[in-house]
């Protein structure tokens, strides 16, 4: 098979995180070309053609940052960028990260007869547009162009999940909304890769961890307020400001004797300081199925979420606590919490079996491949 992937993931094909959906595409990329699979990747950000190690083929879009800067979009991104979709012919056509731009890699997917498939990167990919509002466009200040550009994906981005040839979600819950609209879906886990994990049984575990972008849609308020009523607990806070709020509390952290600021950190590094905490904590009021919570697990750390239960898999597989939504009752799980050593193997133990990208996953991803690829 030869499969068509576009984004800016070259960082993360390389080795470099930028984000946990582009690592995601990474590691599909890198376990469909071990299958022997012919596997492109378009990304506009990059300026020359690059061939990987692992034989992935990566396409720059020739004269992306030429002409009129105003126009340049319509007259000559847009134009190439879909004229370099359909010459690679591709079986499948894959997306994932919301972008409107997705709409030109299925049209050359009709137009050389080939298959589409959409993957979903958050719950808010399909959720309703007043839920958009109030946990994506409305938490952070936006140019003209970011304003446009939620229009157009908003008019593309239901035309797609109906269109496709198959849809791939993260979880149950996101299958159930799919089902309830008659869309075909099917359920493909995040994967990680256990190499990057390390040994836990040296690690002694002395305060909690918090990890991401500290900004409303993170629900960094919530954190400070948790970390605010929890004075005899120590927190561990890797990442950065992003928005206004976000800088605001990050400001009044540094004069809490209970919360060590650790900035940004490379993904090994943040793996390696979680390995070394008690639990993680999660204040995010949306997400799909966060990357952290899968590698806290595969390191036998707990996850204690506000917000977030990705297919209820926290209260079924009993990997954490799930709070519901009420912030005092995280504050209070906090403050008593006591590592289980059940709970931390029940993580390590789910991970290995649904998540961790074997041998047995790459078959099984290339069989689901294969069947989207054969069917009418």
């Amino acid at each position: 098979m030869k499969i068509c992937i576009w984004g800016n993931v070259t960082d993360a094909i390389m080795g470099i995180t930028p984000g946990g959906a582009e690592l995601q595409i990474a590691l599909l990329a890198k376990a469909l070309k071990q299958n022997g699979n012919d596997v492109v990747i378009i990304d506009p950000s990059i300026k020359e053609d690059i061939e990987t190690e692992d034989g992935i083929k990566i396409f720059s879009v020739r004269g992306w940052d030429k002409g009129i800067r105003i126009l340049r979009t319509f007259t000559h991104r847009l134009p190439q960028f879909y004229k370099l979709l359909k010459q690679q012919e591709a079986d499948i056509y894959y997306c994932r990260i919301r972008d409107f731009r997705h709409i030109f890699s299925y049209w050359a997917a009709k137009k050389v007869n080939a298959k589409f498939i959409l993957a979903l990167a958050s719950d808010l990919d399909i959720l309703s547009f007043g839920m958009r509002c109030k946990h994506s466009y409305f938490t952070q200040l936006s140019g003209p162009w970011l304003y446009l550009n939620g229009l157009l994906v908003e008019a593309v981005y239901p035309y797609l999940t109906r269109k496709s040839d198959k849809v791939f979600v993260q979880h149950e819950g996101q299958l159930n909304i799919l089902q309830k609209k008659n869309i075909d879906a099917l359920i493909v886990s995040n994967l990680i890769d256990l190499k990057v994990i390390p040994s836990s049984s040296e690690n002694k575990r002395n305060e909690f961890v918090y990890v991401g972008a500290f900004d409303k849609r993170k629900g960094f308020q919530q954190f400070f307020e948790l970390v605010q009523k929890c004075p005899e607990c120590m927190f561990r806070v890797i990442g950065l400001p992003r928005d206004r709020t976000g800088n605001k509390y990050y400001e009044k952290l540094k004069s809490f004797n209970n919360v060590i600021l650790m900035g940004w950190l490379s993904h090994s590094k943040t793996i390696s300081n979680i390995s070394k905490s008690i639990a993680l904590i999660s204040t995010s009021p949306m997400e799909g199925f966060p990357n952290i919570f899968i590698e806290s697990w595969a390191c036998e750390v707990p996850v204690l979420s506000l917000f977030v239960d990705p297919g209820s898999v926290i209260e079924k597989e009993k990997l954490g606590y799930f709070a519901n939504g009420r912030v005092e009752v995280l504050i209070e799980k906090v403050k008593y919490f006591n590592t289980n050593k059940i709970t931390c193997e029940n993580g390590k133990d789910y991970v290995a079996k649904t998540h961790a990208l074997n041998e047995q996953k790459q078959i099984e991803l290339n069989s689901i491949f294969e069947k989207i690829v054969h069917s009418r």
